[in-house]
């Protein structure tokens, strides 16, 4: 059990700053209001932004490794003081590593301030940094299970790095399949994380027994999943296979449906806190199927496909995860602001419109981003309102953190 000998040099630290959830999830919310808002205007022309790598390189870029590594980097260091017992970042450790990855966007949108390899060095140094901090602790008490998210953040960072080399040696690395690799990582760790949580919050939250778990299952859900991902990796070195690819994704994407139904998803309905997480699964794993079938099938744009997995897993799960995770670690309930209920519904609606809209009508593939985009922003949006004043004040108990 975690013993706070200081509270009163806890209490002289800004609240925003007291645990790594505070500033990340805030700003990474926010963000990803701005980047959509950014990206919709930049594809219809009206406005002559040139970020850097251009728009689509940008976009991929910024809702991939800004919003994501954001996201992962608050969920990560909030976690690693549950795992080990001592406190997290925060105060001064917590405000560096926050100021570099606010210096990688603005660098990213404003490439004229610095050199171009100058702005990559930034950017591509804020996930080794959480890392860094991330290890101590773990390191320090010997707990190696949960040591194997450093190595994660490393493989994320080389995905990082391989998407700015696209910018600088294009016809060794390309934009799609290094942005790509990002999305699979992190579909990767949501698979993790959603196997750990997914039942305990599914049993706590309807009162009803926990699923059992399967090793095997675990083991082949993220394995195929790590496969998939690692072939996106080594792209430059061995080139890529579709059918190979398509396989992998089609395997893992049943083996992820088998492990959702076992959680029985339909006992949720009646809880947004839960079936908005098990609708971000679903999402994953129907996602993974329909996108295995892309590779085989050429009629199936893969291209819209992806967005199953970007804007309904990763965006889906992350906002039923913040939601989550901000209450808990405020001191405050488990019952989101009813406005919630219509976020999830909004980030639910934007998938489909996305993802299915233009493969359906691809003469009106503007309208479908458009409206996608819509959602999205309304879906954070309601998040930054709510949650802005939770995550800004300290917490409800009186509690550290």
């Amino acid at each position: 059990m975690m013993q706070i000998t200081d509270l009163k040099k806890e209490q002289e630290i800004t609240p925003l700053l007291r645990l790594g959830f505070r500033p990340f999830f805030l700003s990474g919310a926010i963000f990803s209001v701005v980047a959509i808002i950014l990206w919709l205007l930049m594809y219809k022309g009206t406005v002559s932004l040139l970020p850097l790598g251009g728009g689509y390189w940008w976009h991929i870029h910024e809702m991939v490794f800004g919003f994501g590594g954001a996201i992962i980097a608050g969920f990560l260091l909030t976690a690693v003081q549950n795992w080990t017992g001592a406190r997290g970042a925060q105060g001064t450790t917590l405000l560096i590593l926050f100021l570099i990855w606010l210096a990688g966007r603005i660098l990213l949108l404003m490439p004229t301030i610095l050199p171009s390899t100058l702005i990559t060095l930034v950017d591509i140094s804020f996930l080794p940094a959480v890392a860094y901090v991330l290890a101590k602790p773990l390191i320090a008490i010997k707990q190696y299970r949960n040591l194997f998210f450093v190595p994660l953040l490393f493989l994320f960072t080389l995905a990082n790095l391989e998407m700015h080399l696209a910018i600088y040696y294009p016809q060794t690395f390309t934009t799609a399949y290094a942005g790509y690799t990002g999305v699979m990582l992190v579909t990767f760790l949501m698979s993790v994380m959603a196997g750990r949580v997914a039942p305990m919050f599914t049993a706590n939250g309807t009162k009803t027994q926990k699923a059992t778990p399967l090793p095997w299952l675990d083991k082949a859900t993220n394995g195929s999943l790590a496969i998939a991902m690692i072939s996106l990796l080594i792209e430059p070195l061995t080139g890529f296979s579709n059918q190979f690819f398509g396989f992998i994704l089609i395997v893992s994407g049943i083996f992820q449906t088998m492990r959702w139904l076992r959680w029985k998803p339909w006992i949720t309905l009646g809880v947004p806190l839960l079936w908005s997480l098990h609708i971000a699964i679903k999402f994953i794993a129907y996602g993974l199927i329909i996108l295995g079938v892309s590779y085989l099938m050429p009629e199936v744009p893969s291209n819209h496909i992806w967005h199953l997995l970007t804007v309904g897993g990763m965006g889906g799960l992350i906002l039923a995860m913040i939601s989550r995770v901000s209450l808990g670690h405020t001191g405050r309930p488990l019952s989101p602001p009813k406005a919630m209920t219509a976020a999830y519904i909004f980030i639910t609606l934007a998938t489909i419109v996305r993802a299915f809209g233009p493969w359906a009508l691809p003469e009106k593939t503007t309208l479908f981003i458009d409206i996608s985009g819509t959602f999205w922003i309304f879906a954070f949006g309601i998040f930054v309102i709510t949650y802005a004043p939770m995550l800004m004040k300290a917490r409800e108990d009186g509690r550290p953190g």
